[in-house]
């Protein structure tokens, strides 16, 4: 291990922020991941003095403690059964579900709750390895909610702060959980909480009156006395994530990613309207009900082929879990009959890309399209939507943007939709493709503005004085 063994500043997540690609000569390096956490945590981190606990991806062993560009890297070791029961099981077969309304029903195995145990109190550990006299621990997500209290068991002398990227669901949901006492004291060991909505941090506080007994006063959760354990009151409120804007501005505005996005349109026929979707591979993202709506036009004649091409990108996404096996199907199957009926010899009805691409490529598609589809059916944030706008340096474009998403929130100027009213996407979709271009330009302008304005550094500076200052509100 490196000279310096403990840190003031320790985040920890699911996931290290790199992954290991074997290089050609056999050697193992390790490069940045490209999920929205890590990108937004990456100016967090930028000049701390600090450490990241996380799984280092692959099963069995852990690497050991490493460096990588700055940032000292503590890996957790994480079993191939534990893999299967903690992630694919717990996280994203029980909790999963649940905080995203059930759109598909989640499944309760007491094996599965078992190794969330084992894994969180395996980080828990990790965490109080490298946490420094005082330090601040900042513990990010679903996978992870108990983690606060059992560090807090270990090392009362740390300020704990949790983030929720997801939505928390309300009462009558959560209430389905098995374990949602447990959870909920997991979660109260933090010394604040942090949520992407306020309806997301009235719902936790609403639980834990209602399943923990505990008093509660506007953003404040109060814990009796227990076990000769002092009272303990937490504070829970939204703060909303969000995207580094300046550097994916910089990024759109180069020469390279200009000439790129050309090429994307040259590439796909030169068409009148390109709409794009970049979703992850989730049934809560609703790429099927965008789907449907964008058939029906076609089928309406509102749409046709070389004028219109949809670009959907479907990153990768737990393709071990059954749910996904499936939606993956009925997607590509659904893919295949728009292009069979409305397809034409040389042009595409719809371009359906199955992997990832770097932020280059996706700013450069961002830049290409002339309408993009967030149509999320629950979301927590949904980043993509930032990043669209923060591309369009150029005031060109129109997001349309479902209205179960955090991002409406901020978003409003949008063209906003819901998602399970295929009627009424689809004219929401008609709207941002004939609007007036003096209008539609106005709206970025204001997004532009709103985005801007609530950068990631933003975000994080107030999640950080909430934790200074909790229970009370910063100054």
């Amino acid at each position: 291990m490196d000279k310096q063994t403990t840190f003031d500043f320790v985040v920890a997540a699911n996931r290290l922020p790199v992954d290991a690609v074997e290089r050609e000569d056999g050697e193992v390096e390790w490069r940045r991941s490209p999920g929205g956490l890590v990108t937004a945590m990456d100016s967090v981190m930028r000049g701390r003095d600090g450490a990241w606990v996380g799984w280092a991806g692959t099963p069995g062993e852990a690497p050991a403690p490493f460096e990588s560009e700055g940032m000292w890297l503590h890996p957790v070791p994480v079993s191939a059964e534990e893999i299967e029961h903690y992630y694919e099981g717990f996280s994203n077969d029980t909790l999963w579900p649940i905080y995203h309304d059930v759109i598909v029903p989640a499944r309760f195995r007491r094996t599965w709750w078992h190794a969330y145990r084992r894994v969180n109190e395996r980080f828990a550990e990790a965490v109080c390895e490298v946490a420094a006299k005082g330090a601040t621990v900042w513990v990010h997500d679903y996978q992870l909610q108990l983690v606060p209290e059992l560090v807090r068991e270990r090392r009362p002398d740390v300020r704990i702060g949790w983030f929720n990227h997801i939505p928390f669901p309300p009462v009558e949901l959560f209430a389905q959980l098995p374990w949602r006492a447990p959870l909920l004291r997991g979660l109260l060991g933090a010394d604040y909480l942090g949520f992407q909505r306020t309806a997301d941090a009235q719902n936790f506080v609403r639980a834990c009156r209602s399943y923990l007994g505990a008093t509660t006063k506007g953003d404040r959760v109060t814990l009796p006395a227990e076990d000769g354990q002092p009272t303990r009151t937490v504070r829970a409120s939204a703060v909303p994530i969000s995207i580094d804007v300046a550097s994916l501005t910089e990024l759109a505005r180069s020469e390279s990613v200009q000439q790129r996005a050309q090429e994307i349109r040259a590439s796909l026929g030169d068409p009148k309207t390109l709409l794009l979707g970049v979703d992850r591979l989730d049934y809560t993202k609703g790429i099927r009900h965008r789907l449907k709506a964008y058939e029906e036009l076609f089928e309406d004649g509102a749409l046709s082929c070389p004028d219109v091409t949809l670009v959907q990108v479907a990153t990768p996404s737990r393709e071990r879990v059954d749910a996904y096996k499936r939606l993956r199907t009925q997607i590509e199957t659904t893919v295949g009959r728009i292009n069979g009926t409305y397809s034409t010899v040389g042009a595409t009805a719809v371009h359906y890309l199955h992997q990832s691409y770097d932020r280059a490529e996706m700013a450069a598609l961002y830049l290409a399209a002339d309408v993009m589809l967030v149509t999320p059916l629950r979301d927590g944030m949904n980043l993509v939507a930032k990043e669209y706008v923060a591309c369009r340096h150029d005031l060109g474009g129109a997001l349309v943007l479902s209205e179960f998403t955090g991002a409406y929130h901020e978003l409003s100027q949008a063209f906003i939709c819901n998602p399970h009213d295929i009627e009424g996407l689809k004219q929401t979709i008609m709207r941002a493709i004939t609007g007036d271009e003096r209008t539609k330009r106005r709206m970025m302008s204001a997004l532009r503005k709103r985005v801007t304005h609530n950068d990631v550094t933003r975000w994080a500076n107030h999640f950080l004085a909430n934790l200074e200052a909790s229970p009370e509100k910063p100054a």
